[in-house]
């Protein structure tokens, strides 16, 4: 066999790879704007989240996988008071029991809330504030809206502010996971009640 035959199969095995290889991001964008950081137990991450609500002027998509910080869900309450345009959607299996959860302080508040029931666990943690700018926050992290994440975890949440490109692509994934989901309006939420289970 020829020294090129090898070569030339490496090639196509390696082209025939890549072929099959899936897409490692939905969007590449410029960096732009300003990153803030806090990590608990060491930081107050807690804090740096209510003071991005507080700052919110027209609108703040939240996504949570588990919801017991009752400072966090008044300041949500307390923006809606504002006249922000508030929505959040929540992991149906960690918030869907009234008992320790901040969920019905939102409902009583009349901001919508609706469950992610299609995944083993709906576990992003964003805040999306302003995407039309001119002050766009996206909030992202490891960290849970919960007592534990701020007192006995390590967490980690990252505030990036200025880049309303990247809030926009976070609030369209946001939508699509709300188009998949199911409005609640008090809690218990019985999983059999949600319009499908993946």
């Amino acid at each position: 066999m020829s020294p090129a035959v090898p070569k030339l199969l490496v090639t196509v095995a390696l082209a025939t790879a890549a072929a099959f290889v899936p897409v490692l991001a939905s969007e590449v964008m410029p960096a732009r704007g300003s990153l803030e950081l806090a990590f608990s137990p060491a930081d107050d991450p807690e804090a740096l989240i209510v003071r991005v609500i507080d700052a919110a002027r027209t609108t703040l998509h939240v996504q949570a996988y588990a919801f017991t910080s009752r400072t966090i869900a008044r300041a949500m309450v307390d923006a809606r008071g504002r006249g922000v345009q508030v929505e959040v959607l929540a992991d149906a299996q960690m918030n869907r029991n009234a008992k320790g959860n901040m969920i019905p302080l939102l409902l009583d508040a009349g901001i919508p809330v609706a469950f992610e029931t299609g995944y083993s666990a709906a576990h992003n943690k964003v805040l999306i504030v302003d995407p039309a700018g001119p002050g766009c926050v996206v909030v992202t992290g490891s960290y849970n809206f919960t007592w534990s994440a701020r007192n006995r975890n390590a967490e980690n949440v990252l505030v990036l502010r200025g880049h309303c490109d990247l809030a926009n692509a976070y609030l369209r994934n946001w939508r699509r996971h709300r188009e998949q989901a199911t409005p609640v309006t008090k809690l218990p939420f019985a999983l059999g009640q949600d319009r499908t289970v993946r």
